[in-house]
Formats: C-alpha cells, structure tokens, sequence
C-alpha cells in the first residue's frame, strides 16, 4: 500500500477561521503547521475474502480505510459522515491531542456515539508525534473494518534522523470474520463466554497464500534491487500480536509508536496490537519474490486463538525466472517462543539525541500498582457461558469498566453528578502471588462492576507498574494503550515485582516512549509520565475480547493555574447521548454489581 496518492488538500487562512468559527463558536489561534481536511463516509460495503461475500462498515468503501498524511504540529479535520446502521466514534491512536479531550473519540469516555444519518467533525491537533501512528473506530467491535493509517511527516525544514529511504509503504496488519462482527459480539456479550475467534489474519486487507480461496488476492509488493525502504507497519488486528519477518531480508526498526528509537536490526520484529513502528529495509537479494509473513504470538496457556499466519509477497522488479512458490522466512520464530519476544522488546531504548531528546520524569508524585486480570462476574442461576456458569470479566484492580451513559469528559466538565465516582484504587483490594498457577479465592477472581476514575493535579509525575497475573490459570499478556499521553518504559520483568529490587533495574536514560505497550505474562513493566495535558483520557488493553471484558479505566487530569494550562473549550456542537452502544446496552441489562457481592 504505498502512500504516494492520498487525497488531501489545505485550506487557506480565510477558509481556516470560517471554518473553525463554523465548527466550535469560537475564535481560534491558529497553529504553526498546515490546516488539512478530510471527508469520512461511514457506509456498508462489501467484501469477498475466502469466498465469502459480506456487508461490512467502512470508511469510503476501502479496507483498510484512507490514509492521513500531514507534518509534524499539523491540524486535521475529519468530518464524519454516518449512513452505518450504528452509532459510532473514532479515535486518532498515539495523537496526543494537547487540551483537546473533546475530539480524541472513545465512546462514553469523551462523546457520544455518532448517530446514523448525522456527522460530526473531528479536530485532530499533531504536536510532538513523528513516524507512524493509526485511526480506528473506537465503539463496539467496528474497528475491526473502520479503521487506516496516519503518516506523520517531519516538520518542514526537517529530516529522518536516519538516511532518506528511496520509497516507503504502509503494511496494515488486521482480522478477518466471515460473519458480522457485531452479531458476533452481541453473542459473546449476552452469553458471557469466549469471542469467536477470527476466520484468518489480514496483511493490507488480504488473508494472503495460506487460506483457502485467497491466493489469487495476495498483497504483493513491488521492490528495486539496491534501494531502501521504509515500511510503516500497523497492527490493527483485534486481539493478536505478531512476529513479522521478510524471508531473508534484515529488518531496521528505527521508530515505534511516532518516536524515534536506537535502529534494531534483526530478522524479525514483534508488534502488538496498537502499535506501530517504522522499519527500514534494503533489497539486497538475488532477484525472486520472498514472503513477508505475520505469524501470531501467544504467551497463555490456553489453544483458543488462532495460530494461522497471514502472507504478502515481496516481489523484485526484473528480467528473471522466479521459484514457483516465495521464498518462506523458515527462521520466524514459533507462536509460543517468550525468549524471542523477550529479546526483540529489550534491545527497544530511546534515540535520547539532541534533536530528539529524553525527558523521564524524576520526582513521582503518583505512584499506582495495578493488577491486569481475567475475571468472573457472577450470573443468575449460573446461567452464563464462562466457567461454573460465570460470566467472563477482566479488570484493572478487580474493577470491570462500565460504560456510563453519559460521557465522562461532559460529566466532569459541565460537573454532571452521578456518572462516575473518583475512587478508582492505587492498587488491588488483595494482595496475593498474582503469577501462580493456583486457582484462588472468589475474592481474587471475582471483579466489580463499575465506572472509577482516577483525578490527577496538572504536572503531577506518575508511575505505574502493571503487573501481569495468571487468575484462573489464563494469564496472557496485555497490550495497554493510554490515551493523551506519551510515556517512557522504564523497566519490565518476569515474575512478581518486588518494589524494592526491580526498581534499581529501571532506564531512565534512554527508555522509549510509547503509547501503547506489551505487559508479559506472569511479569511486570513500569512506565511513568507527566500529567501534563489536562482532560479525560481512556486506558485500556488493546485486545479487545479484554476491552469488552472490563479491562478498562480513565484518567482526569485536572486544569492548571492558566488558560494555557486549562481544557479548550467544548465544540458548539457533540453527538448526543439519546441512544447506546451495543455494549452498554447489554451492561445495563447485567447491571453494576455491589462491593459486597465479591468479599
């Protein structure tokens, strides 16, 4: 997918202040990059992949949908348009959106659903991202179509921190169903059991050479000998991490998540879901075609993924007689191989150059422990799918998120009462060995249903360690993305984390910054941030079987002492609350679950 032919245009000074006059009722100071605008169509289009045929939701009739592509400190609107048949949002994953809660898009969290048969017009605000970042969908399981990528450009007058590549391209990595996604979560939601498993992995929206009735459609790649590339890679699948590898080639990832990183040169990479990274390769092969395979990994006990791969081929452009079949990149490692999924995320460390410099916070303030579980929540009669009856659940602390039925953001800003309470915990309710393979008391595997946020002062330093658990024996690890923050990882390891050891182990050197990031099985990893961009911002795992689960929380980040400082205020015009998503309909038909109910 090469993202030469993109389709934007830029605005003019005039039409720049018409429009956002138009857009929030307010004047606006205009910011030092372009002004960019893009039309989103919401619409049913459809698909056939392995012979099959279905009506999806997409954006502009594509999958993956539109590319956006701008410079570093650039502002974009994104008017969109819904002819779908549900309410839904998008989110502009890794854009941190300084003061501008209002347009980041997570359902309940900072609007409303978009209405079927309405718009509603997205400011994205770019101000440090560099590299490649991604859009989604961020209501129900509509991500799963709805979703593209972002280019984020160096300013003008600017270049890489590395050599000018000769071409790039974009390489999404997503999931197939055969079936509707949202029937499929309607299912899995009202059963309380297990998410039906995707029908196969996608690379640019082509299963690739290794399903049935796919071949003919494979994504193909055409190549130069000699020249370098930069491959922006994507992984918007909905619950799997990948290794990625191109049969005898060596890949460079030089950024991950729009920051730049020390270059990593290996014969594969690991990428979870929400992640994305920047990856430079040389053709310097004989001339043939290799494949560029995604291959799952799973670091759980349990078989229910599944462990198919997902193919395109890289292809020399030539006079030569090609193999009958690509060269296969046989050295990708297995799905279940911790050691080389270990190894590729601690080689990760910071650029840390004067031209991109390291800033980790020093004096925490805020510290917090939380606890990734998989749950239960108790059902009428033991009338659920999950285990002995029980309903599946997962949780931050042992709290399962609920959606409220008014957005958070509008609820503290307009000081709504009665959506949400400010209590969520600095640390689980129990203490207890949170990687054993023992099962444990109700207590531990029960979680409460509920909607708890955590107040943070502007500027305050925060730490978090997020420690992996194996409750139930079905630990796995988690990929957390925090909204509206970029934060530093500044140590991981196997095990319990012990607060007085591990610590001397952090980097806070040349740690990279992320907005997304992996949380092993059976371990831990820290991160710590500024507080320093106020409003409500979501934090969830990225698996979204886990998300729909409870695995869930948010943030409000408190005003400083200045305008500056301060929220920006809201649009003249939000979606309106009058209906609710699928999952929030089904939660309020569970409804929250007292305290009491799990001591």
């Amino acid at each position: 997918m090469s993202t030469a032919k993109l389709g934007f245009k830029k605005m003019g000074r005039f039409s720049e202040l018409l429009w956002f006059v138009l857009l929030s009722g307010m004047l606006f100071c205009f910011a030092q990059g372009d002004v960019l605008y893009y039309d989103f169509v919401l619409k049913e289009s459809n698909f056939t992949r392995l012979c099959s045929t279905k009506s999806m939701l997409t954006v502009n009739g594509s999958f993956p949908g539109p590319v956006i592509r701008v410079h570093k400190g650039d502002t974009v609107y994104v008017n969109v348009y819904n002819q779908g048949e549900y309410g839904v949002t998008l989110h502009w994953h890794g854009v941190k959106q300084p003061r501008n809660p209002w347009f980041d898009g997570p359902e309940y969290i900072t609007q409303c659903p978009i209405a079927p048969g309405t718009n509603f017009t997205y400011q994205v605000l770019f101000s440090s991202e560099e590299g490649t970042l991604w859009w989604h969908a961020h209501s129900d399981w509509t991500r799963s179509t709805v979703h593209g990528a972002i280019v984020v450009l160096p300013a003008a007058g600017t270049t890489y921190p590395f050599p000018e590549p000769d071409e790039e391209h974009l390489i999404v990595l997503g999931s197939w169903y055969k079936d509707d996604v949202m029937t499929l979560l309607k299912v899995a939601i009202e059963s309380g059991g297990l998410v039906t498993l995707s029908d196969s992995y996608v690379i640019n929206g082509q299963p690739g050479d290794f399903y049935n009735c796919s071949k003919e459609s494979t994504y193909h790649l055409q190549v130069d000998y000699g020249k370098t590339y930069l491959l922006r890679l994507v992984n918007a699948a909905m619950n799997q991490d990948f290794f990625f590898a191109i049969a005898e080639h060596n890949l460079t990832v030089v950024g991950w998540d729009a920051s730049y990183i020390k270059p990593i040169t290996n014969s594969y990479l690991l990428i979870t879901p929400g992640q994305t990274m920047d990856v430079l390769v040389t053709m310097n092969q004989a001339l043939g075609r290799y494949y560029m395979l995604a291959s799952p990994y799973f670091d759980g006990q349990a078989d229910d993924f599944d462990q198919s791969c997902t193919s395109a081929i890289l292809e020399y452009r030539g006079n030569y007689t090609s193999a009958s079949d690509p060269a296969y990149p046989y050295g990708i490692p297995d799905y279940n191989d911790i050691e080389s999924a270990t190894k590729f995320w601690e080689q990760t460390r910071s650029l840390a150059s004067p031209e991109h410099p390291v800033d980790v916070p020093m004096n925490v303030t805020t510290r917090m422990f939380i606890a990734l579980t998989l749950n239960l929540m108790r059902c009428p009669n033991d009338s659920c799918s999950g285990p002995l009856g029980d309903r599946l659940a997962a949780g931050l602390n042992n709290i399962s998120f609920a959606n409220p039925s008014v957005d958070i953001l509008q609820a503290y800003y307009r000081n709504l009462k009665g959506y949400y309470d400010s209590d969520f915990p600095n640390k689980p309710p129990h203490l207890y060995n949170f990687t054993s393979d023992d099962l444990l008391a109700d207590n531990v595997t029960l979680s409460l249903q509920a909607t708890k946020v955590k107040v943070l002062n502007y500027n305050e330093t925060v730490e978090i360690v997020f420690q992996g658990t194996n409750v139930l024996n079905s630990g796995e690890n988690h990929p957390i993305h925090l909204h509206g923050v970029r934060f530093y990882v500044i140590g991981s390891g196997r095990g319990n984390f012990n607060n007085v050891t591990d610590p001397l182990t952090y980097n806070l050197k040349d740690p990279p910054e992320a907005n997304t990031v992996s949380v092993p099985k059976d371990g831990w990893l820290t991160i710590r941030f500024k507080a320093d961009n106020p409003g409500v911002w979501f934090m969830h795992c990225h698996f979204d079987r886990h998300m729909t689960w409870g695995m869930d929380a948010a943030f409000i980040v408190k005003d400083g002492s200045t305008p500056e400082m301060s929220v920006l205020k809201p649009p003249a015009y939000l979606p309106a609350c009058t209906s609710q998503s699928l999952l929030s309909y089904v939660q309020s038909k569970i409804g929250a679950k007292k305290a009491d109910e799990f001591i």
